[in-house]
This record gives structure tokens, sequence and C-alpha cells, in this order.
């Protein structure tokens, strides 16, 4: 049995429900009514912060009024010519101070202007509703934070690229196919959120699961408009003790150690709402994917991430030109933060050849 055959078979019972629950990627975060804030001094972030980079908060606002908050990251040493740039977001239910804000300062330290940014209802940007997402706001967000990098001095608006991370990259994908402003795309250890959410893992869920999940969400909406706050679906859990589902425990291993817990961060603390699949069960992000082309597209997944068929499906269903990199012996998460592991010298060349 493959390791990832081992991966469907010990996760199957655990994590259907992520459908159902708001669990695909094992979401959570506080019940406060508005974003929370973080000292404008001081660094908060998750991984150390970089010599050859200048970095601020920044902030802009959606085209639904939703305003968003950044990490604008710089390269420290610069002539005054305009340089392209990237936009950054991810993992889904992760801050800009967790991978996004890793992957911003290491492309900063590679001549690139960077945005990582909060998507709505999450982290320090705006929205009544917190720890919710929507296929279509969040894909929104991206496109906003392409307005906000043209608009910049410093940025040569015709260069901008994106990448996703995780659930941010499906996002990111239905980001470009629609924003023809961006000219070229990366996502690494995707997750196609629409179709986990409607299919479960590994497309499980039968039909009778998928009536079954959307009567009960349905339903729930009641019991939310009744109390007046939606009901959270929980998250990780704090211990491991008696856990051996694998996806789980990767996932503990960043978000609920050093490693990578962020006190704002969804998926280090409380839950989604449970009804947080509702929207993504209906609208598939991947439908026009292959509208990208002929901007150019680079897929990047891990030979033993249990997420690896999202990638490999949407470089299937992409039109050239399009690159599918399988870094071998990683895992999902590996492709989070660790720097020996992420292909940051083919992110360099892939945007450096493309953002011209």
């Amino acid at each position: 049995m493959s390791r990832n055959d081992h991966i469907l078979d010990t996760t199957r019972r655990d994590l259907l429900v992520a459908a159902g629950s708001g669990l695909a990627a094992l979401g959570a975060a506080s019940l406060i009514a508005g974003p929370a804030t973080a000292q404008e001094t001081g660094w908060d972030k998750t991984f150390p912060q970089s010599d050859a980079v200048t970095h601020r908060k920044v902030s802009f606002t959606n085209r639904y009024g939703v305003p968003l908050a950044g990490d604008l990251y710089m390269p420290a040493e610069r002539d005054g010519t305009p340089l392209p740039a990237i936009a950054v977001a991810g993992p889904f239910g992760a801050v800009k101070e967790q991978s996004a804000g890793l992957y911003a300062q290491t492309m900063a330290e590679r001549g690139f202007i960077t945005l990582a940014f909060d998507p709505s209802f999450v982290g320090e940007s705006g929205g009544a509703v917190r720890d919710v997402a929507s296929p279509d706001i969040n894909t929104e967000d991206f496109m906003a934070a392409v307005d906000y990098l043209g608009l910049h001095e410093a940025v040569d608006r015709e260069r901008i690229g994106i990448i996703g991370i995780c659930g941010f990259g499906g996002m990111a994908l239905n980001a470009v196919a629609a924003d023809k402003r961006v000219r070229a795309v990366a996502t690494t250890s995707m997750y196609d959120m629409s179709r986990v959410m409607a299919k479960g893992y590994y497309d499980s869920l039968s039909d009778e699961d998928r009536a079954a999940t959307l009567e009960r969400l349905s339903r729930q909406r009641w019991d939310d408009a009744e109390s007046g706050a939606p009901a959270m679906a929980g998250g990780l859990p704090d211990s491991l003790d008696g856990i051996d589902n694998p996806v789980i425990q990767m996932y503990h291993a960043y978000y609920k150690t050093d490693r990578g817990y962020h006190p704002r961060s969804v998926n280090s603390n409380g839950g989604w709402t449970v009804t947080n699949p509702l929207s993504f069960m209906n609208m598939p992000l991947m439908s026009y994917v292959d509208e990208i082309a002929p901007r150019p597209m680079l897929l990047i997944a891990g030979s033993e991430a249990h997420s690896r068929y999202f990638s490999e499906d949407a470089h299937a269903a992409a039109a050239e030109p399009k690159e599918l990199l399988i870094i071998d012996g990683a895992d999902h998460v590996d492709l989070y933060d660790q720097i020996d592991i992420i292909p940051f010298d083919r992110l360099q060349a892939f945007f450096g050849q493309h953002l011209v």
C-alpha cells in the first residue's frame, strides 16, 4: 500500500465530514465581532525578519468594501526602477504572518515587491462576520491586492503575479482566470476548496452524503438566525492524544506548535463557522481554469501530499503554458515553511521569466 493510499484509508472516516463542517483545511478562529489588531512595531511573524527586505503594514479595500490588511515587502536595495510584484495569500485559514509572509519576504529578497494579505473576515482584515470564507469574496481579495500593487509607485503594473498556497491556491487560479492584469500564477500544495467541501476528500462523498450535508447546513441557518450568532465547527485538537490520523497530525505539527502557531490564525485556534461550506459546495472554483492561458501557470505539490491530486487535476484541466512540479518526499505542510524544500529558485526563475 502506498503512503497516499494509507492516508486515504486512515482519513476517510474522519475527513468525510470536511464537506459539512468546514474542516477541509482543518481551520479555526476566534469569536470576536471585528478584526484583531497588531502592534505597528515589533515583529509578529512566525519566521525571522530579513535584513535584505523592508517591511510595512498596509491596507486596501476590496470591491465589496471590506478593508484588507497586508504586509508589503520590498528589496532593501533598489534603484528606483519600477519592479515586478507578487500578491501572496494562504493557506486556507492561515494569516499573513504565517506561510504567506514567508513566501512574500523570500521573494522580496529575490527582487520582487510582494504583498502578503489577510483575506476578508480573517486576521487583521475587516468584515463584520468573522471566521467565514467565500469562493467569490476571497477570489476578489486577490484582485483587490492587484489593484493595490498596480497603484503603488514602485511597482510596474504590467508585471504582476500571484502565489496562492493551499486553499488559496484554488482562489488564486480562479482570480487569474478572470483578472487579465495578472501575468503569471503559481500555487503550492493547492486545494480546490469547492471540490473538497462538495465531494469530500478523494471525491468520496456520495450524492446522498452531499444532500444530507446540505440539508443539515440549511437548517443550521435557522439556528444561527435565532441565536444571533453563527455556530462554530471547531478546529484542530490541542492535543494529539489518541489521534493517529496522519493528516491531522501533520496540520497540528504546524498550526498548534511553535513552528507555525499564530494567535490570529484561524487554523491555530477555534474554528470556522459550521455553515462555512455552503457557498463553496455550489460554486466550483476550477470551472474556468483553462482561461488562464496564454498566461503561464506553475503548480507545485509534494509527492507525499494527500492534496497532490488537486494540483494534478488542475494541471490536466488547464491549457498551455503550464507546469506541474512535484517535490520528491515532501508532504502538504512541508511546502508551508520548510525553506530547504520549497523550490524558491524555481519560483524566482518562473516569475523572472514571465513578469517581463
